[in-house]
């Protein structure tokens, strides 16, 4: 029996998932909870564990694939054996050898949907009435909403093919015309294929223009970001609840003819040279669109993921909370003296104690006495809301960009314990194991450039918080004490606040009430 394993909600508010790596391939056998990806979402990695124990039949999606949840991600047979085999598929020497070569055939062409008329299909175990299809056929079948068991298959045994799923969405003519000339392309037939190809975008170029809207699947939409491609400008026929639908075919066709059209001029000019001169004509060539051969090497990196979500948020507060950093310097000695004598009792206990603990118990202390700090602005309901739990998020530098695991209940945990769960957490986010959950709650965030050498900056809210506290490096300063220019080791604090809600006045005095507890770290034992 086939399962079709679908990509679950991994964490609250999750649409889509990137599959980072895979741990199996098709064939292997999976126990049940055994982890079969890497998947990384707009929050974080995570562990994508088998649902189910069985053998891999199918894996739906290739590495780097950003994949919508809800969709399959692999067929797995519970009944520990190939689809074929259960379907009586090996009745025959014949046919098991048949079976095989189609295993084989179906991975080298996940990505070609209209190589499937001549492939053996996987039974889509649909009782007594089965449904023949591959994969792929049955995964566009979900995507134009069509009853896969109500098809007619035109293939080999009946067979589903992706041409029979169209027509059934679509049985229009002109439609079966372009399939056909697809498939004859797909088929070897080369001067064919390229008429066909050009008459096909003299045809349709004509009318991908103007379209205001266009239904596509997240995964060609990412495709034709990547391919520079507004999916507005590419023609389809195809049509979805009324709207111009198009698929990843259609954007790579249209991306193959724009190159066609662009690259047809040159040729001809290039073949009107002498024969001698052929190269320094092709050199000569007018510098070609953005991308192109001529132009200096560019390196490109996907937008998306946790990257994405980081600009996103960074974008959203930037452009929402009118931002105001007020900048102040600590004398932080006292600081230093007290962190070296407890260290050593920090490590017999295994615990890295550095001063993060104590500047997160000073702005407890702080956030206290100056609650309007500890909130968040209801737009809607036009209203501040003053939360009385301290939630304090640690910004984290990792290789995908900024992120803020939180230190639930902060106020309610001991020193130690308040250092064990930031190294923990810390150690978490850069390697990419921390889940959704340790990423959201948190009530004040505190963000640590120092550790880079820094000074002073304007750190930005992580919103929808109303303040940000940013860390400048300790080290020793030029300090007038009685008159007298001294070294001190001090602290520069950065604290961004949301002037809808907070006034300068505020941050000021919130500002020194944290510089008086690190300062007087003594203080802190009455909290």
């Amino acid at each position: 029996m086939a399962f079709e394993f679908e990509l679950p909600d991994v964490g609250e508010g999750i649409a889509e998932g990137e599959i980072v790596a895979w741990h199996v391939s098709a064939g292997d056998t999976v126990e049940e909870d055994q982890v079969m990806a890497d998947v990384e979402t707009d929050k974080a990695v995570v562990d994508l564990p088998a649902p189910v124990t069985g053998v891999i039949t199918d894996l739906h999606a290739e590495e780097g694939e950003m994949v919508p949840v809800g969709d399959v991600v692999a067929t797995i047979n519970v009944d520990g054996e190939t689809e074929d085999t259960d379907t009586g598929a090996t009745d025959s020497p014949q046919d098991t050898s048949e079976t095989s070569s189609t295993d084989t055939d179906s991975e080298d062409t996940v990505d070609d949907a209209n190589s499937t008329d001549d492939q053996d299909a996987v039974d889509a175990g649909t009782g007594d009435g089965r449904v023949f299809a591959p994969p792929n056929v049955r995964q566009l079948a979900r995507e134009l909403g069509v009853d896969i068991t109500a098809v007619d298959g035109t293939g080999p045994s009946g067979r589903i093919t992706d041409s029979d799923v169209r027509a059934a969405a679509e049985p229009d003519e002109d439609e079966t015309e372009t399939k056909a000339a697809v498939t004859k392309r797909d088929n070897g037939d080369g001067a064919d294929a390229e008429t066909t190809a050009k008459t096909q975008t003299t045809t349709t170029t004509a009318k991908a223009a103007n379209r205001d809207e266009t239904l596509a699947a997240p995964a060609t939409r990412g495709l034709a970001d990547e391919l520079g491609v507004s999916i507005h400008a590419v023609p389809t026929e195809k049509s979805r609840d009324g709207k111009a639908f198009i698929e990843e075919e259609d954007v790579r066709a249209f991306v193959e003819a724009e190159e066609t059209t662009t690259a047809e001029p040159a040729k001809t000019s290039a073949e009107a040279e002498s024969t001698s001169t052929t190269a320094g004509a092709e050199t000569a060539q007018p510098t070609p669109t953005a991308g192109g051969a001529g132009e200096q090497p560019v390196e490109t990196e996907a937008y998306r993921g946790v990257r994405r979500t980081i600009g996103e948020q960074m974008q959203e507060s930037k452009y929402t909370a009118p931002h105001v950093t007020h900048h102040d310097m600590a004398d932080v000695s006292a600081l230093v003296e007290a962190r070296e004598e407890l260290k050593p009792r920090a490590d017999d206990r295994g615990i890295n104690m550095t001063y993060m603990p104590f500047v997160i118990k000073a702005i407890i202390a702080a956030l206290k006495e100056y609650p309007v700090l500890n909130t968040e602005l209801d737009e809607d309901n036009e209203e501040i809301l003053y939360k009385h739990y301290y939630n304090i998020g640690i910004a984290v530098a990792t290789d995908a960009g900024l992120m803020v695991p939180v230190v639930k209940d902060a106020d309610e945990k001991g020193m130690l314990q308040v250092a064990t769960e930031v190294n923990e957490l810390a150690t978490k986010a850069r390697e990419r194991k921390v889940s959704p959950d340790e990423l959201q709650g948190s009530t004040f965030s505190i963000t640590n450039f120092g550790a880079f050498g820094g000074e002073y900056a304007t750190p930005i809210i992580n919103y929808p918080e109303t303040a940000i506290l940013g860390l400048g490096a300790i080290k020793q300063r030029p300090v007038v004490e009685d008159g007298e220019v001294v070294a001190k080791h001090t602290l520069p604090l950065s604290l961004t606040i949301d002037h809808r809600v907070i006034d300068g006045a505020e941050a000021a005095q919130f500002c020194n009430t944290v510089m008086e507890y690190l300062e007087n770290p003594t203080l802190l034992l009455l909290e």
